[in-house]
């Protein structure tokens, strides 16, 4: 819980200054300290600046790192994640290596109704043995905040389930979990032809229920053709919203469907995907001040259109980029991987990149008051990369430089 961090030799703090975000050019300032050094009391940040400014006397029990080699910069924040699943999708990834589409193969009963199979059989305790191997995993890989979904039980019992595991994770382990209830996120085989008696279950059931053990941060769905229509969409987060569930959305994935206009219009504290987000959607998101959250490993991965975010930025949104960790669009969850797809396929700057991943993966959880940046107050979560600087953490892509990471001021040996 106590730790001092010294003799850094780049210390990225990313400062908010009491902002939400950062916008526009904004985005690049990364907030860079040289010799610096910080200090972690009771889990948070107590100082950070040049180790000359460090005056006051220490204890002689506070722990210190020595990080005169090293980078230092937040933990980062993957703030779109379908974390908990069952079984996999290889097969479906060679049906697409040979030249099947995603929306081909969930015709044909594939997609996430594949996985569904997989999580109504599995059970509480594979989900959370399975979920928490992965966190170990983004713990190494430098995420110390991570949302998860539900969305893969589509019926009562098995979103519930979900639901329990994550409300249990979250309490057991060292990582940041947050919660995400996502009901509708398709519709299940026994409600096929009937979406609005699905949204009814998912609205006057589902939601209650999880309103009423407070088991999710934030409701989400999937504001889709072929899945939700835009008056469903706003159903489902407005029944979300009157049980303390902060609305979320998939949103202009496929086809510019009118999802991030929905979000704007609702203030949704982020929309997502947004591969096909037409100028109207970019303005939408900005006047709603809706976080852009940004998926460059799902259009490398699916091998489509990547999301504008050169245009979302230089329109005054603020953009995330997060991993949309799952088994069927993004096998993957490593973040710096994210942010290099970001720069050479999706026209960002190493800078904004860092932003996107700490920052502003924060404001997409609304957390950017105590997580994503290196400063006074906030949440300790910090990572030592051995680099030369920051950007080589994108540069240098399909290594894990990440030396150390430090989460609540405790440095972790993660196994």
């Amino acid at each position: 819980m106590n730790l001092l961090i010294k003799n850094i030799r780049e210390l990225v703090t990313v400062a908010a200054h009491g902002q939400r975000f950062r916008l526009g050019p904004e985005m690049k300032e990364l907030g860079i300290i040289r010799d610096a050094g910080v200090l972690c009391r009771e889990g948070k940040i107590a100082w950070v600046g040049p180790m000359t400014s460090l005056t006051e006397p220490l204890p002689d029990d506070i722990p210190e790192l020595d990080a005169s080699d090293a980078v230092v910069l937040p933990g980062f924040v993957d703030s779109h994640t379908h974390m908990m699943f069952a079984g996999d999708r290889v097969e479906e990834f060679g049906l697409r290596a040979r030249g099947a589409t995603y929306q081909e193969i969930a015709e044909k009963g594939g997609g996430i109704l594949n996985t569904v199979r997989h999580v109504r059989a599995a059970s509480k305790k594979e989900l959370k043995r399975s979920t928490a191997a992965h966190l170990s995993t983004v713990m190494k890989q430098g995420t110390t905040t991570v949302e998860i979904k539900t969305g893969y039980g589509l019926d009562m019992d098995s979103e519930i389930k979900m639901l329990e595991a994550l409300h249990e994770l979250r309490e057991e382990e060292m990582a940041t979990v947050v919660p995400t209830f996502l009901g509708a996120h398709a519709v299940p085989p026994e409600f096929r032809g009937d979406a609005d008696g699905y949204v009814r279950l998912v609205c006057e059931k589902m939601i209650p229920y999880a309103g009423k053990k407070h088991l999710a941060v934030f409701c989400d769905v999937f504001c889709e053709k072929g899945y939700f229509t835009l008056p469903q969409s706003e159903a489902v987060l407005s029944a979300g919203r009157a049980w303390g569930m902060l609305p979320k959305i998939h949103a202009e994935e496929l086809v510019s469907y009118g999802g991030a206009e929905l979000a704007g219009r609702i203030g949704a504290v982020s929309a997502d995907h947004l591969e096909h987000v037409t100028p109207e959607g970019i303005r939408a998101l900005r006047d709603g001040q809706v976080v852009a959250g940004l998926l460059p490993g799902v259009s490398f991965f699916l091998n489509h259109g990547y999301a504008p975010a050169r245009d979302l930025i230089d329109g005054g949104v603020p953009v995330a980029i997060a991993s949309d960790f799952n088994p069927g669009s993004c096998m993957s969850s490593s973040m710096p991987l994210m942010m290099t797809i970001a720069c050479t396929h999706m026209g960002m700057a190493p800078e904004e990149a860092i932003t996107a991943s700490t920052l502003h993966g924060a404001a997409a959880l609304n957390l950017s008051a105590t997580h994503g940046s290196i400063e006074v107050g906030k949440q300790a979560d910090i990572l030592i990369a051995d680099v030369p600087d920051v950007r080589h953490l994108v540069y240098h892509f399909g290594t894990n430089h990440i030396r150390h990471t430090v989460k609540n001021g405790t440095l972790l040996e993660i196994p």
